[in-house]
């Protein structure tokens, strides 16, 4: 069977050329720091200690309280997709989306009950996929069927709908990959415009819900992937969805990826959408509505990075620091300077002037901010984020993030520890001791 008899009467509809023809590809804004879950026999953690590697002491837990409130609450919707409690589940989803509930580092629990709810489908095609990448293997076909059977039950059920056309959008993901569109073979793209097809029939019944719900406006959102509609009418899509929720930093992160050079539109795009939405949320997040949005948008661009308002962007961290004070998202930001951007200089001086200055920061973050170290973030910084990236060993990816974040922090204390002195990282931050 092929996959793309699951959708009669679809027509597969090319990207356009101007602009998917030299992009690699983005992540679906719902499951940028979902499905990254490391699977091993190895991935089981040990309880939250400290890092004692004289001169210095710092807290690590493992895992972190966000990731231990993500795994919650992504669990609880597995488990009830798992025992055919798909009323129950819609109910917690609908509360959670109407409350806009967050974790303390800002990902919508609404949106962790939908991924739980589809993991054990788009997780099996994953693998189906990187083992095999067989059209016809059974994997890719049993789970999607059991989600639209799910949704035929019940298709006035909104949330059902955002579960199963989201683990469609994640699908044609696994099916086109991130490499340049010249690299993916004609099949793959076909099985990757159906699934996304697929998704907005299924949302398309709801449309009246995109400007009360952040989960089917992210879930719509999320089908701009596809390309081929106009910069405006993105734009438009993520304003509405950043209103919604102005203190989930998701979508800005996602609307500043699309709006690049790299997509659907330019620097000049960019730098427009950023401004726009820092008037539009000063309130919430000061200048940190202009960072979350240019963000994702430096990594790897030098026209972007020498572009940059870098005085704005960096005024716009402390803003974020400020506003949210949590350890996932001090180590995120501190992660980022250091590692995404730091580490991965460009062709462009000019650029590269940015870059440093910008990783700099990592410094006052580090003592103003830091109270605690969280590996895995420092990991996944230093590989830029990769939404496909693949960890053999969980034990060693998190024992090179934080070797990451120590020699960062034997540098920003470097002055300190050449007088003998100790650095101890408590509730309050960094205190210094004679050693």
């Amino acid at each position: 069977m092929s996959i793309l008899s699951l959708f009669p009467g679809h027509r597969v509809r090319k990207a356009s050329p101007a602009s998917r023809a030299q992009q690699p590809d983005p992540v679906s804004p719902l499951t940028t720091v979902l499905r990254r879950r490391d699977r091993t026999p190895e991935a089981k953690t040990p309880p939250a200690g400290t890092t004692d590697e004289h001169p210095l002491q710092i807290p690590c837990p493992m895992p972190s309280d966000e990731d231990r409130i993500r795994d919650l609450h992504q669990q609880r919707g597995q488990f009830l997709a798992r025992q055919d409690r798909w009323q129950e589940l819609a109910d917690a989803m609908r509360t959670a989306d109407a409350a806009r509930d967050m974790t303390p580092g800002g990902m919508p629990v609404a949106d962790l009950l939908s991924f739980g709810a589809r993991a054990d489908v788009v997780l099996a095609v994953e693998h189906a996929l990187t083992d095999s990448r067989q059209a016809d293997n059974p994997a890719l076909l049993s789970g999607i069927e059991a989600l639209e059977e799910m949704l035929a039950e019940d298709p006035t059920c909104p949330w059902r709908a955002a579960t199963v056309a989201m683990a469609h959008v994640d699908t044609g993901w696994f099916w086109r990959g991130t490499g340049w569109q010249s690299q993916v073979p004609d099949r793959n793209l076909e099985a990757f415009s159906a699934h996304f097809d697929r998704a907005r029939d299924i949302l398309d019944p709801f449309s009246s819900m995109l400007t009360t719900s952040p989960l089917l406006s992210s879930a719509h959102c999320a089908l701009h992937g596809l390309g081929g509609r106009h910069i405006d009418i993105l734009s438009r899509d993520f304003e509405r969805l950043i209103d919604l929720n102005p203190m989930n930093p998701g979508p800005l992160r996602s609307l500043g990826n699309y709006s690049s050079p790299r997509w659907f539109g330019s620097g000049q795009v960019l730098e427009l959408e950023a401004r726009r939405t820092a008037a539009r949320l000063l309130r919430h997040w000061g200048a940190g509505g202009y960072t979350w949005v240019m963000m994702d948008a430096l990594a790897g661009d030098d026209t972007v990075c020498a572009q940059l308002d870098t005085d704005f962007f960096i005024e716009g961290l402390g803003d974020i620091l400020d506003r949210r004070p949590d350890q996932y998202t001090a180590n995120l930001l501190a992660a980022w300077c250091v590692n995404t951007i730091g580490r991965h200089p460009g062709q462009d001086e000019t650029a590269n002037a940015v870059r440093r200055k910008i990783a700099a920061c990592a410094g006052w973050i580090v003592r103003h901010h830091m109270t605690e170290l969280h590996p895995l973030i420092w990991a996944h910084a230093a590989r830029g984020f990769d939404n496909n990236l693949h960890v053999g060993s969980a034990r060693r990816f998190a024992a090179s993030g934080r070797e990451d974040a120590l020699k960062l922090l034997r540098h920003v204390f470097r002055h300190e520890i050449n007088q003998g002195m100790q650095i101890i990282f408590t509730a309050e931050g960094p205190v210094t001791k004679q050693g």
